[in-house]
């Protein structure tokens, strides 16, 4: 029987995850990672009002989570920004929501991501914490056989390599992966598929500090208090203006100021990166990819910059695809193995 495998990207602004995947045809969907803690389960609403949204229990509380969690908001929306992110109940909560809408009950492996900083100190302690049966509520649980964590980037270049039908060659080249999420600014050096430690980092430097630098000037120019971080997502992305007080506002003004935070990110990374001329590949992936494109061809200007199609999900494309291949080569074979052994054993 063909074990099943499935991939979940749980960043500090979007929860990305495989629905389906045959072969390399991987399908995903994606929710804001914003989780709404209640003392009790969401109870049930009419028809004409029901959200797409799932209720997670974690510990004493309930997280509601999901692509229509913005229908549950309150005044306040609390994102996990920070180191212990992985340790806390929400990122758990967002998890689990992911595993939920798998429509699963068992995961044979699991393959989940982690920025490059903490990648070698966290590894062992999220895997421990994927692995086992997870309550989804509505009586549901999910129960995870094994669970592999990889580096984010590392993601990236697996997709990269499959989309463009390079898997035979780019193991030969040495390649920069560069992934602007919301929190962190990721990037890997690697040599075919492994990384290079000494030349690979994180910053805490993503498009959330965007989004508060740029609410901060457009709070000045109003004169009240503007945080609506979405907004200002969808007027950077789209080039249209936002509607504030009633009237298209015009951020042309804001601009220098949010391709200064990209500047100063790739500036950080560019002293990390010891042979800029030996690289054969330069790739930009993440949900950032769009605002930091200037600052990154800026840095390498004799290199052709690539990119996939839907960068924000081409991380947790690729850790399908690298745990379907290490679900052939090792786990199928540690079973083919063990019957083996069985088979003998009888004889």
């Amino acid at each position: 029987m063909e074990l099943i495998v499935r991939a979940v990207d749980v960043g500090s602004g979007n929860t990305k995850f495989v629905t389906a995947a045959t072969g390399t045809d991987i399908r995903c969907a994606s929710f804001q990672s914003v989780a709404y803690p209640s003392s009790d389960a969401v109870p049930a609403l009419p028809a004409s009002e029901r959200r797409q949204t799932v209720c997670i229990p974690v510990g004493p509380l309930f997280y509601e989570v999901g692509p229509d969690v913005g229908l549950a908001a309150d005044t306040f929306r609390a994102r996990q920004l920070h180191d212990a992110y992985t340790e806390s109940p929400e990122y758990l909560a967002l998890l689990r929501g992911a595993l939920s809408m798998m429509k699963l009950r068992h995961i044979d492996l699991l393959v989940v991501g982690l920025p490059v900083s903490h990648f070698a100190a966290k590894k062992t302690a999220l895997e421990k914490l994927m692995v086992g049966t997870h309550d989804v509520g509505g009586g549901r649980t999910v129960t995870v056989g094994k669970a592999l964590a990889v580096a984010q980037p590392q993601g990236a270049l697996v997709h990269y390599a499959s989309e463009h039908k390079r898997m035979a060659t780019i193991g030969n080249e040495q390649s920069l992966i560069i992934d602007p999420g919301s929190r962190t600014f990721d990037w890997i050096v690697a040599r075919g598929m492994r990384m290079v430690q000494k030349q690979s980092h994180s910053l805490n430097r993503g498009m959330s500090d965007v989004f508060r630098l740029l609410a901060r000037d457009i709070t000045k120019s109003i004169g009240t208090p503007y945080n609506d971080y979405d907004v200002i997502d969808r007027a950077l992305r789209t080039g249209k203006s936002p509607v504030i007080y009633q009237k298209a506002y015009d951020m042309s003004r804001h601009l220098p100021l949010a391709e200064s935070v990209a500047a100063q990110a790739v500036s950080s990374m560019r002293e990390w990166i010891e042979s800029p001329h030996s690289l054969q590949n330069i790739i930009l992936v993440g949900g950032g990819a769009f605002l930091f494109r200037k600052a990154v061809k800026a840095a390498f200007p004799l290199h052709k910059i690539h990119e996939v199609k839907e960068p924000m999900f081409a991380n947790v494309r690729g850790f399908q695809l690298a745990g379907q291949n290490y679900a052939r080569t090792v786990m199928q074979a540690s079973r083919s193995d063990q019957g083996g052994a069985e088979a003998g054993g009888a004889e």
